[in-house]
């Protein structure tokens, strides 16, 4: 919810049954109005994603905070949202704390598409970015081309992306330099 006085987007408070903790770097609770990355805990905790494993376990930690109240449950869940506690009590959003964007309702890392996209034998440098507003979001890649190359266009490096990447991760367009 955007704040109208501030132009501050606030996400509430956690649900019941569901713990919210803002943890620094080194998985500490932070002060009151120190950003920090969003983990939960609690009940309603999904086991993981699913055919994910190596995802599970980055994401779906062990709770430090099981011990002291065992229904705070024994997993939680890294969000990568930056957020800090306001002192209302409520959670004020800040952004992300890595380069995860949400398009057309899939979560998409753009490292993943940028490693990829390096990995082709033609390329020698990447970024991916999206443009657009939220309704009509897509990637773009930017890439340089080896110096010696053939001429690379955005099909045959669309194409090698599609090889291993699932058509929703796929640039719309890409530009050379």
């Amino acid at each position: 919810i955007r704040d109208s006085f501030q132009g501050v987007q606030t996400i509430g408070r956690p649900i019941s049954n569901t713990q919210a903790y803002v943890l620094d770097q080194m998985g500490q609770p932070v002060a009151i109005g120190v950003p920090g990355e969003l983990h939960l805990s609690g009940e309603g905790l999904a086991r993981g994603y699913l055919n994910r494993v190596d995802l599970t376990d980055e994401k779906f930690i062990e709770n430090p905070f099981h011990q002291v109240s065992p229904a705070h449950g024994l997993r939680m869940y890294k969000t990568g949202d930056l957020v800090r506690w306001r002192e209302d009590g409520n959670l004020e959003y800040l952004g992300r704390i890595d380069t995860q964007v949400k398009i057309r309702g899939f979560r998409i890392e753009i490292g993943e598409i940028e490693a990829k996209l390096s990995q082709h034998e033609g390329v020698k440098g990447c970024a991916v970015i999206t443009k657009g507003a939220a309704s009509n979001k897509q990637l773009v890649a930017y890439y340089v081309s080896e110096k010696d190359s053939l001429e690379l266009d955005g099909t045959s490096l669309k194409a090698h992306l599609g090889a291993t990447l699932p058509e929703y991760m796929l640039p719309s367009v890409s530009y050379t330099h």
